[in-house]
């Protein structure tokens, strides 16, 4: 049986739907979750989905993956753009990490174009709206060889 895929979520990605939506799009937090439940069941395996507004959850959730998942999608927001501390525990990872964007942070302003998070990850999926994290996930299932 193949571990879960764990994504996670950063600051503000619970206010999805009604926070700048002509930015992130209109689907919730919800909306996404039940995309990323329903593409890795399509794989034949679960995802852990979670969100926090809180640096030191991501970090906590990153460390659990390191025994529990088989590869992390991780959006991180704009802790992607702040903190090597994020950075450091992505680093301890041995599995897969996708980072993941709603939007193309490459179109945006300066300061987004740069992330910490792409120095650990895998690969970068960004500027697909909620399809980025399935898009992500399917990535994941890619680099673990599950079709």
């Amino acid at each position: 049986m193949v571990k879960p895929i764990h994504v996670l979520s950063g600051p503000n990605l619970n206010l999805l739907g009604t926070r700048e939506p002509e930015i992130y799009g209109k689907d919730t937090l919800d909306d996404v979750r039940a995309r990323c439940e329903a593409r890795a069941e399509s794989h034949g395996c679960t995802v852990v989905f979670r969100q926090s507004n809180h640096e030191g959850m991501l970090i906590d959730w990153v460390q659990e993956a390191r025994e529990s998942a088989s590869a992390l999608v991780i959006n991180p927001a704009g802790y992607g753009h702040t903190s090597i501390a994020l950075l450091d525990a992505l680093k301890t990872l041995s599995i897969p990490v996708i980072e993941c964007h709603l939007s193309n942070p490459a179109a945006r302003e300066d300061f987004r174009r740069h992330t910490y998070v792409s120095l650990a990850a895998t690969g970068i999926v960004s500027g697909f709206g909620a399809a980025s994290y399935e898009l992500a996930i399917d990535a994941a299932f890619g680099l673990i060889g599950v079709k």
